[in-house]
This record gives C-alpha cells, structure tokens and sequence, in this order.
C-alpha cells in the first residue's frame, strides 16, 4: 500500500510525536508511507520509516503564514506525488496544506480520510490572546475545516465527544483514539534520575509532562504550591517539555519568583520522547491542569491519560468528559485550587500506583485499526487517475 500522509505538524521537526508519528511509524514497516516536510518547527531531526518529500518554497517557521504562503506549491508538489509515488490513498490532517491535497487527490481519483486530531477552530486560535483576532481565526479555520470535511472519502477522530460534535455537523465519523506505546511507557524505578534531578528520596513530587503553553494550566499548579509546602515542606513539582510558539514558560518562571516557589520546581526543558518514563516514574502524582474554558477540555481524550496510566501513575486532572467516563482508577478530578490541595494531600497521605492493562490502547492496536480502514477504502473506491491525468 503507498500512503500519503499530509500531517498538521512539521512531521521530522516538531519537537513533540504526534498520533501520526505514532501510527504512520508502525504502518510503514510494511507499506510505504510518504509524508511532505513543512518546514515549520526548529527541533532536531528525528528518524523516520517515512519517505520524506521536500515541500516548502518559502520556509517561514509562523505557522499561518507558512501554509498560506506554500499553499500553490504545495498543491504542485501534491499533484506531482499522487501521480509518480502511485499513492493508493491519502490521510490528510493539516488545515491549508490538507485543501491542496484533497483537491490533487479528488483530480486524480484517490481516496482521502481526514484525521480531525483536535477541534482546530479553537486549536488554531488558542495561541492569541486577542479575541477580535481569535474569532477571526475560528471562523476562518473552520469554513476551511468544513470544506475538508466534506470533500474527503471518510473522517476518523480521536474521542467520542468529537464523534457527537461533528455530526452535529452532519459528519459522520469513526473512531479511532489516541494511545500509548505499552513498550516504552511501564511502571518503573525512579530512584536514580530523582537523585541527578535533585529529588530527595522522600520528598512529593507533583508532575507535568507536555508542551507548556496555556492551554493547560500550569501557572494554577504553581499558585497551590506555596500551600502545599506550608503542609510538607519537601513537595516538589516537576515539569518536563517545552514551549512551542508562546513565552507562557517565561511567565510560570515570573509566577514562581513572586510566589518564593522557584527553588521548588524543575523546569528539564524538552526531553526525548523515549526518555519520558523516566522522569514519569520520578512522579508521585501526575497532572493534566487543562485550562478553564480551554479549546480542549470537551473533545480532549490526551495521550497523557494512556501514558501516565500505562505507567502506573495516579493522575491528577480537570473535568475531562471522556476521560472520566473511562471510570478509571486512577483518575482523581479537581474543579479548584483548594480541591487540588485537597486531592495532592489525600495521595500524599496515602500514596499509591496502579498496574493497568492498556494493551487495547497500544499505538500498534491503533496503526492496526488505521491500516484496516484504509485497505477498505481502496477496495471500495474507483480506479485512480481519472482520464489518465492528474
């Protein structure tokens, strides 16, 4: 099978895996899966099974202006792939970049499922602040999401509630989740890292793994800090990742120093992606502080959920509808700073891990379920290149 693969990130730099990554990594040890380089993101080069194909003419890193400015070439670049890598069929995800290829795609005959990762009205937006120029965003974003929507063959997402709010829509859509790679992500010993980290081997640590932009909230962990120290003087917080386009870090650093707290908190910066259950396993309770009427909180089921779970950890997390309706065990909601305190208090005083089966939620499962779909769609769909032309 030869797929082609138009993910919404810059798929060999974008510091932080993606489902793409995740899945397509999997299919392509047995079909050959092409994807376009957006050159978009700064961080190094990861190693890929994908075929990589040049795409950008005009290699600005905003990634608004990237897309607008590359879209006639991408379409070219499209046109030309379908035709000479004979593509089978195309997942497209992006938002401009994924217009151009289901139009190449419909001219040559070829299939297309779009991938809804996310609510990208709200996603798209969510890294401005001012609300004249984030409601422009969301219905331009949208209008174009739309339109993707209708003209694909099929759409998958990521979460149930995303399934209810697109056919409210009238989109029809399947399921297929994010997950976890159960190989990589296990309950293991943290000893010797809290040690190098400064992490006394006593002391509580209260955790966050994730791009640090504020779409979660962060900066509300370290406001309960100074309380939480006042109870236990060794309660530590750890965050681990990075910034992506914004100076939200800058402003946690700012937040920890009014408060007295900096001393109390690791910032590690961006990690490898493998090395994350590490520093998972320095954790006593893991965190996913979604902010308050943020983009994400009704549509979101985070690979934080699998993978904080698939290692053992108790979670600490805002209302998430469709984690919560998991019933998991290891999920405990707050909806305040004071319910917070209270909920790190009660696991600080009885601590405690988990050993849950997420073998279901496997990246492998979900590639397997991808590469069923896609086979279907082939079989189902007209001969490719319609009058012998792209």
């Amino acid at each position: 099978m030869n797929i082609l693969l138009v993910s919404t990130q810059d798929y060999i730099h974008h510091p932080v895996p993606s489902r793409h990554h995740n899945i397509f990594e999997v299919l392509a040890e047995r079909h050959r899966v092409h994807v376009p380089h957006f050159h978009v993101s700064s961080g190094p080069e990861r190693p890929t099974r994908l075929i990589v194909h040049e795409a950008t003419r005009f290699p600005v890193k905003n990634p608004l202006l990237h897309y607008t400015l590359n879209a006639p070439h991408h379409y070219r670049i499209f046109r030309e792939l379908l035709k000479k890598e004979e593509i089978d069929i195309v997942v497209a995800a992006n938002i401009l970049a994924g217009s151009a290829v289901i139009r190449a795609a419909k001219k040559a005959g070829i299939p297309v499922i779009f991938d809804l990762k996310d609510w990208y009205p709200d996603s798209a937006s969510a890294y401005f602040r001012n609300r004249a120029l984030k409601w422009g965003i969301e219905k331009f974003v949208w209008e174009v999401t739309r339109r993707n929507l209708a003209a694909s063959d099929h759409i998958v997402t990521v979460s149930p509630s995303l399934v209810g709010r697109l056919k409210g829509y009238g989109f029809e859509s399947d399921l297929i989740t994010n997950g976890v790679d159960t190989d990589l992500f296990r309950p293991m010993d943290g000893t010797a890292l809290r040690a190098e980290l400064g992490i006394g081997k006593d002391d509580f640590v209260v955790g966050f793994v994730g791009s640090i932009e504020r779409w979660y909230a962060v900066d509300e962990i370290i406001r309960s800090l100074p309380a939480l120290i006042r109870e236990r003087e060794d309660t530590k917080f750890l965050v681990v990742g990075g910034a992506l386009f914004t100076d939200y870090k800058e402003e946690l650093v700012r937040i920890a120093d009014e408060l007295g707290v900096r001393d109390r908190i690791i910032f590690t910066g961006p990690k490898p992606y493998a090395e994350l259950p590490r520093y998972i396993a320095c954790m006593d309770v893991c965190t996913i502080p979604t902010a308050p009427g943020g983009w994400m909180i009704d549509i979101q089921l985070p690979n934080k959920y699998f993978e904080y779970s698939a290692c053992g950890k108790p979670i600490l997390m805002t209302p998430i509808p469709d984690v919560m309706k998991m019933n998991a065990p290891n999920t405990f909601v707050y909806r305040s700073r004071d319910e917070f305190i209270r909920v790190v208090r009660s696991l600080r005083e009885s601590p405690r891990t988990y050993d849950l089966d997420l073998g279901s939620f496997s990246w492998r499962r979900k590639a397997a379920e991808f590469e069923d779909l896609c086979t279907r769609l082939i079989a189902e769909h007209p001969s490719k290149f319609i009058n012998g032309s792209t």
